[in-house]
């Protein structure tokens, strides 16, 4: 652990975690439970962030309204967000209004009333953020290519849910998923800024000690499957995502692979920037991703370009990262680790950046990762490192591809799986 972060677990199996930064005078304090898209099963799917809406649309003691006045009359701000394995719900306040923020983070996580007259008032505001994504490609391609990797499952499904579910869903489906998911063992609550930890588990105790428990329901493990989705629009570019299967967020090597993302489309100076917009102005937009679970992670790219330079794009792609085992140089390494490194500690320089890391340690390795921990595992990262992962990745690739847009001189998936071959 850190020499100021501290981890309380109350009798109900409540976890309370707090890492003050005395130098602030604000603070910021969220609520993490952990459920999302894939708890979810397919016939209610998007109920986990409908849920998430309708928990600031009125509480047994406060309206919408008064939940927004609540927090802002003292010049704080509150928001949430669902992912596919978490939702959360924060706040950003001065220090002296922590037992405020809290008192309200219990309040819409504990007693929400699910108006019906509210939920028939969100449920279109859902249904237009669902038609946003659809009319925004860049965004879709990423959810078409989430459901191309995992293929009828729950891990490949959208975070907002297909309208014609989200259209239809009663009120007693969100009510059953709150009472079911939303249990002290599956939440954390975490402020950091201007806090005292005994003084945070107080209000804990007060706001959640009563909450009873309720065992978690285990998850089906993912399987990663790979696959080809072309879906031909008429639009200005064609939107494609290429990747592979690569490492949980337990695996020794994913300090290596994060290293090797960077190296490949973690900025301007990367291999496929340079190559892709540099050199051969392919495309304006290209950067690699990694995503890694508990259970399965993927390793992929993106770019957008038009329909007469997408066979070019998807042969420098494939060439790029099929022979980047053997040519990235010391370099290269370098400047990855001092990237990581100070992406890590510009993030930790506020508050929320503080918390929201807390809660994701918590819940993904159970532990808060020490900063130094971190920093010298990505010191320790070596080119040998660099070439394992990138083989294991390519050595026999079941790429997942997607493409949206005028998409027709795409080569076919057969062809672009054996490029990436190490």
């Amino acid at each position: 652990m850190t020499e100021t972060f501290r981890l309380t677990t109350l009798a109900n199996g409540m976890r309370i975690a707090s890492e003050p930064m005395p130098h602030l005078l604000t603070s910021a304090v969220g609520v993490w439970v952990d459920v999302g898209t894939r708890h979810e099963h397919e016939s209610v799917n998007g109920v986990s962030h409908l849920l998430e809406h309708m928990a600031f649309k009125g509480t047994e003691t406060r309206s919408a309204k008064q939940i927004a006045e609540s927090i802002e009359d003292v010049g704080g701000s509150l928001n949430a967000y669902t992912s596919r394995e978490h939702t959360a719900y924060h706040a950003r306040i001065m220090g002296g209004d922590l037992p405020l923020a809290t008192e309200i983070l219990a309040d819409i996580v504990e007693h929400s009333t699910l108006d019906q007259e509210e939920l028939e008032r969100e449920r279109k505001v859902v249904l237009e953020e669902i038609g946003q994504v659809e009319d925004t490609p860049d965004d879709l391609v990423f959810d078409l290519w989430q459901e191309t990797a995992y293929p009828d499952q729950p891990l490949g499904r959208s975070i907002l849910g297909p309208p014609e579910i989200v259209e239809a869903m009663p009120r007693q489906v969100l009510a059953e998923h709150m009472q079911r998911n939303y249990a002290p063992e599956q939440m954390i609550l975490v402020a950091t800024g201007q806090v005292e930890h005994d003084r945070l588990v107080e209000l804990g105790q007060r706001w959640f000690g009563d909450l009873p428990r309720s065992p978690a329901e285990p998850f089906a493990k993912a399987e990663y499957r790979g696959g080809d989705l072309r879906e031909d629009r008429e639009l200005e570019q064609v939107h494609l995502v290429l990747g592979v299967e690569a490492l949980t967020c337990h695996d020794p090597d994913i300090y290596a692979l994060n290293l090797y993302s960077s190296i490949m489309g973690g900025g301007m100076s990367s291999r496929l920037f340079q190559e892709v917009r540099e050199k051969r102005g392919l495309a304006y937009s290209v950067f690699s991703f990694v995503n890694a679970f508990p259970d399965t992670g993927t390793f992929g790219v993106y770019a957008g370009t038009g329909e007469g330079d997408l066979d070019e794009l998807a042969r420098v792609l494939t060439d790029e990262l099929a022979g980047s085992a053997d040519r990235i140089s010391e370099v290269e390494l370098v400047r990855a680790k001092a990237q990581a490194k100070a992406g890590l500690l510009m993030g930790l320089e506020h508050c929320a950046g503080v918390c929201e890391d807390a809660a994701r340690h918590l819940l993904t390795y159970g532990r808060r990762i020490p900063r130094d921990e971190i920093l010298s595992r990505i010191d320790a990262v070596t080119h040998d490192d660099i070439r394992r992962v990138a083989r294991r990745m390519f050595q026999a690739p079941k790429p997942a591809v997607t493409a949206l847009g005028p998409c027709r001189k795409l080569p076919e998936h057969d062809l672009l799986a054996a490029r990436l071959r190490h």
